[in-house]
This record gives structure tokens, sequence and C-alpha cells, in this order.
């Protein structure tokens, strides 16, 4: 939890914003294709930045039906640009008739202080649209029992206030307390060692799972522990 560590994290990408809404943005598209290599996560979101004309938010209030016609092809791994053109139609239609990401999440947080709820209400809304039935993988369904690393290391990222200045801690009216620890296999397999997590499965009961035992150590600021697990690397054959 060190300034040092946005040198090396995709989460350099929406610090190069002073704006909330393009910080929010761009952290949203840098955490949708959040995994492979970690330098090419980078590179690739950067250049989604550039496609936008490094102002995702001016793009998207003004983009007409041209303007998405004529994206350059973009591609990470099996996000294709057909895909990052639609999350891009979503996205302009959550700012323009939904009050934003921000207002979509807390829509579904806000009844019973649930990130789960968030997420849910959030994909729903996010797929309200006509889309490409492919593009639905590419944003976590949490009612499938999916463990959503990349939707919760997105609020990890505006939600968490850490004082220091690598999560931005924009989004007041979610509780810090209530966010849940982006699992993926690696953070999984550290956690089982440290016998932080018993389940087998990396799914949502996993997450659930594992924040509830890191509460235990701090139970206002759970995923302030992804940093240590995340950078573990235990020898599990011992």
């Amino acid at each position: 939890n060190t300034l040092d560590f946005v040198e090396t994290d995709p989460i350099q990408v929406p610090h190069s914003f002073s704006q909330k809404e393009n910080i929010e943005i761009s952290a949203f598209l840098s955490a949708v294709i959040a995994w492979g290599r970690r330098d090419m996560i980078i590179k690739n979101a950067k250049k989604m930045m550039q496609l936008l004309g490094n102002n995702p938010y001016d793009f998207i209030m003004n983009a007409q039906k041209s303007d998405f016609d004529v994206i350059e092809p973009f591609v990470h791994r099996t996000f294709q640009h057909i895909d990052f053109v639609f999350f891009l139609k979503s996205l302009q239609n959550i700012y323009k008739n939904k009050g934003g990401l921000e207002a979509v999440f807390l829509q579904g947080y806000k009844k019973n202080k649930k990130i789960k709820d968030a997420i849910s209400n959030f994909r729903r809304e996010f797929f309200s649209i006509e889309h490409p039935q492919r593009t639905a993988k590419h944003i976590a369904d949490v009612d499938r029992n999916s463990a959503a690393k990349r939707i919760n290391l997105f609020l990890m990222w505006l939600v968490r206030k850490d004082n220091i200045g690598v999560h931005f801690g924009i989004w007041n009216k979610i509780n810090p307390a209530d966010l849940q620890l982006p699992l993926d296999v690696h953070t999984a397999n550290m956690s089982r060692a440290l016998e932080l997590l018993t389940r087998k499965q990396n799914d949502w009961h996993a997450v659930e799972e594992l924040t509830d035992n890191l509460r235990k150590f701090d139970p206002k600021d759970p995923t302030k522990y992804d940093f240590a697990i995340f950078g573990l690397d235990l020898d599990l054959k011992k």
C-alpha cells in the first residue's frame, strides 16, 4: 500500500486523470481487462484511453453513432472490438440516462448494504440495452455465483480510502467495510495456504468466506489485505 505500487499496476491508468468521471470510467475499463500479463493489461488500457482521445467522459457524452463506427480495432485476449464498442455504448446510456456508474452501483447497494446486490444491479442495468450475446461474459454474474474479481477490483479502487493515494476513495456512499476482496486463482491459493479460505471453488461463496475472515483483523478495511495476499508467492508444494 505505497505509491510505488501505482507505477507497476493497471491503477496507474485512472491515476492519469483528475476529473471524477474520467477516473471512474478509465478505472472501470482498465479493471474489465485486468487478467493476463500486467504489462499487457497496462498497455491495452492505455490504448483504450488513446482511442477515446484521453478524455473518456467527453467521448461517451458526445459520441454519435458514427464515432462508435470508426473506433480503431481493439483486442485484449478474449475482449474483442465488438465488446469494447458495446461497453462504450452502455456507458453512454448509464451516464446520460442512469446518473452514472456510481448511481447504478448505489441503487443496488443502498437497500441492504450488500456489494453483491450492487454488482447484480449494475450488471442488469449494463445489459439493459441491446447487446451482443458474446459480450455478456465480460461482466461477472454474481447471481450465478461468479467471484467477480474484476468488478470487486474496480470497486476497491474507487471506494477504499487508504490515505496514501493508491486507491481513490471518491465514492463516499459505499462503506469500505462492505467491500469484497478481488479473488483470482493466485489470491485464492495463497489464502488457502494461509488457512484464510477453506472453500475449494473460486466463487462468490469463497469471496465472502475470505473477506469475512479478513474482517476479523480489520472490520473497517478488510480489502487492504489484498496488497499482502496478492503479493505473496508461497511454495504450495511444501
